[in-house]
């Protein structure tokens, strides 16, 4: 699937968390957008990173902790974009439980 298609598929996953969630909010549909960039570059250089170093907590706490860090990259993506905001780290929490299931649900529909 190309650039644009995963784009556009993590924006509206960002659209249904800024629908369900009062605590995550984007400023117009350019920071919608901006913000699935940015996300994905997020997730693809320091997510890593941050996996790898955590690599022992998430074991003790049997994957769980993988949660932690999708909230902390949700929660880096709103630091970066001037029109997205995040109210805190249970908004970023549900925020990125949200993201992953519309994701997952929608690129499951496309494949």
């Amino acid at each position: 699937m190309g650039f644009l298609a995963r784009t556009v598929i993590t924006a509206f996953a960002f659209w249904c968390a800024d629908m369900l969630l009062d605590g995550i909010a984007f400023s117009g549909p350019f920071a919608l957008f901006f913000a699935a960039i940015i996300f994905g570059l997020v997730n693809g250089f320091i997510r890593p990173v941050l996996a790898l170093l955590s690599l022992p907590i998430t074991i003790i706490t049997l994957g769980f902790f993988v949660l932690v860090i999708n909230a902390a990259m949700l929660g880096l993506t709103a630091l970066l974009i001037p029109g997205m905001t995040v109210a805190g780290f249970g908004s970023a929490f549900f925020g990125a439980i949200i993201v992953s299931i519309v994701s997952w649900l929608v690129n499951r529909t496309i494949d």
